[in-house]
């Protein structure tokens, strides 16, 4: 049933007042030392303004739809179990098998990368696709993060499902991971599917995948089924992701320890029990290891450490073969997203997505030269990687992982850069980086040219264990943060090995009574937020042309309403006062927001509907977004619109 006017017991009054804001930093002086959430990232904006986000701002609300403001539309894109191909006919869940699953769209889509069409470029000239700014036709990169049996087939209840999944659901779940690519086109109708184009594809848990870098071969890596170390099938816990200026993907591998059983301490090597206690696998985990072996630890204890990597694959290409990236560490990547300067060395910024984990920085050893696809490929491939150390008064440093250097030394239990590489998190926590409260999405303002962190939440987080970046006992809400390479807008110096940060933003109701709830935002002028703009638990985050943040949620239903779309300024009066934009129906969250290149269209994920207590296969909360009784909910992917064709937002 659904009740639109249904409100959070906890809103915020209208338009807070500016001593409001002040008494909410109260609670976290040590972060206002790093400048505060006022003061923005260039100097030479103070009067840039949002006049462009001129959207009527749509209300807090939990039901069971998905909410646009007045003017917008949404096409459905693509649904979990959409075609790919012109054959697969229609979509019957209850009788799935594996090898349709793996010709049909995966399940919980998270990151999107919408990847323009030239006409005249061809396979291999991925730079020219990017550089046409095509906004008309392109390539839908989806990935999907993980599977939930008990909302995706018959006959399970969400505990039955974890030790209890039959090996032909498994099956099915393990071709229902990993990515998507499907060409799509804007037509009279909207956004649409090509059925059967060429470039359409699955990337799985059976896809051939080359392992690179520092790490590729080394005796960690290599198992029963390959003895190289330089092979792996398949990629999972797909969350966020990045692109690159020569036309290829990255997909993070995130949550892959729940995809691995047994007792570490039943592992004999005392480093790889300690390795796949860090990463929470335990014979409570589910159970693919009952029937693909290579998901027991008993079995193969190597094979988690293939896992936990960033994967690279062209789209362009589709008989390309994916690549796990070594140089970019191995942890719970939630994404990698790059800064690319002509001339310069590729920089890549990235966060482990866990309570205290550390933000990430890497530097490439080779300079980018635009043109040159051959050179560029191998960017990624070596370089330096670097974890933040986030001081008080709002200086920061990064500091290297390189092997020998410092405590990184055969004394602490590294024997080469590939150990320090597999197990980054020690690594990162010996060298003095800051522990942080979930670092998500990492990503860099085409405008400013300043690099936003956003950090979900830290529940861990106990009295007298904040820091000046942290600065929040039992953190449930989040904050965001702004991370200042030197130099100014468009030239700043992302090589640096120096930075300074600011506060942007803390998530929650602004009159909250317990500190780890009580939001901040930036608003310096009265009226210009309103009882629905504030948010909490800020996930994946997205520019737009004129420089504005876009932040995804995941976690407003414990405050009472449901997770959405905000956007805000980053510079001016109006920086870090958001505006509420989209909501998602009950039990989902958005992720992966996308703009094409002409701003016209935002796509977003919609992921795992209907998603609460005791909601089943059988019994779902609702049936978003097909609300037929012969279909269950269905994680979505949604084009959004403005309906007189302007630029969403504007």
């Amino acid at each position: 049933m659904t009740n639109d006017n249904q409100q959070p017991t906890s809103a915020a009054p209208q338009n807070p007042a500016r001593r409001t804001l002040i008494k909410a930093l109260g609670v976290a002086t040590a972060a206002t030392a790093g400048g505060g959430l006022l003061p923005g990232c260039s100097a030479e904006k103070k009067n840039a303004s949002r006049q462009n986000l001129a959207f009527a701002e749509i209300p807090h609300r939990l039901d069971h739809h998905h909410h646009l403001p007045d003017g917008y539309a949404a096409d459905l894109l693509m649904r979990w179990g959409d075609p790919l191909d012109g054959f697969a006919g229609n979509f019957d869940p209850e009788n799935l098998d594996a090898g349709e699953q793996a010709r049909r769209f995966g399940y919980n889509n998270d990151f999107i990368a919408f990847m323009p069409l030239a006409p005249e470029a061809g396979p291999g000239e991925g730079d020219k696709h990017c550089q046409s700014r095509n906004s008309e036709r392109g390539l839908l990169c989806v990935n999907h993060e993980y599977t939930q049996p008990h909302l995706m087939f018959a006959g399970y209840s969400e505990d039955s499902s974890i030790r209890g999944t039959s090996h032909p659901h498994i099956a099915v779940e393990q071709q229902a991971c990993g990515h998507s690519v499907v060409e799509i086109e804007n037509t009279a109708e909207g956004w649409q599917p090509v059925l059967g184009s060429p470039y359409n594809r699955r990337i799985t848990l059976t896809t051939a995948m080359d392992i690179i870098g520092a790490a590729a071969g080394d005796q960690r890596l290599q198992t029963s089924e390959d003895p190289s170390g330089a092979r792996v099938f398949g990629t999972v816990g797909n969350c966020a992701g990045g692109k690159t200026p020569w036309g290829t993907v990255l997909i993070a591998e995130e949550g892959f320890g729940g995809a691995f059983q047994g007792d570490p301490d039943n592992v004999a090597d005392e480093v790889e029990a300690r390795n796949h206690h860090a990463f929470g696998i335990s014979p409570q985990n589910r159970n693919w290891g009952d029937y693909d072996l290579r998901f027991d630890i008993a079995v193969e204890p190597n094979e988690p450490n293939r896992f936990g990597w960033m994967v690279e694959y062209d789209p362009y290409d589709p008989g390309s073969r994916p690549r796990k990236l070594t140089a970019l560490g191995r942890f719970e990547h939630e994404g990698f997203t790059l800064v690319s300067k002509p001339g310069q060395p590729i920089v890549a910024y990235g966060g482990d997505d866990d309570e205290h984990q550390f933000v990430y920085r890497f530097v490439s050893s080779g300079i980018y030269h635009p043109g040159d696809n051959r050179h560029n490929r191998e960017l990624l491939t070596e370089g330096t990687l670097y974890a933040g150390q986030f001081r008080e008064g709002g200086a920061g440093m990064w500091l290297p992982l390189v092997f020998g250097q410092g405590p990184l030394t055969e004394e602490n239990g590294f024997r080469n850069q590939a150990d320090v590489l597999i197990d980054c998190r020690r690594a990162a926590k010996l060298i003095g980086a800051t522990p942080m409260d979930r670092p998500e999405d990492v990503e860099t303002n085409p405008v400013n040219d300043c690099t936003y962190v956003m950090l979900t939440k830290n529940r861990k987080r106990a009295e007298g264990d904040e820091n000046a970046a942290n600065p929040r006992a039992r953190n449930t809400a989040g904050h965001v943060l702004e991370i200042v390479p030197p130099g100014r807008s468009g030239e700043r110096d992302h090589v640096s090995d120096s930075f300074r940060w600011n506060t942007f933003l803390l998530g929650g109701n602004p009159n909250a009574e317990s500190p780890a709830e009580r939001g901040a935002y930036g608003q310096q002028l009265p009226g210009t937020m309103s009882e629905h703009s504030w948010f909490a638990n800020p996930d994946n985050v997205a520019f737009d042309q004129h420089g504005n943040m876009w932040i995804a949620t995941d976690g407003c239903e414990s405050f009472g309403f449901h997770d959405g779309l905000w956007a805000m300024a980053t510079e001016g009066d109006l920086r870090a006062a958001p505006k509420h934009f989209f909501g998602c129906p009950e039990g989902a969250e958005i992720c992966g927001p996308e703009f094409t290149p002409d701003g016209k269209t935002l796509f977003v994920s919609v992921q795992h509907p209907a998603d609460t207590d005791n909601s089943t296969f059988d019994n779902p909360l609702h049936r978003w977004p097909d609300n037929d009784p012969a279909m269950p909910p269905r994680p979505s992917v949604l084009a959004i619109r403005r309906k007189d064709g302007g630029a969403v937002g504007s």
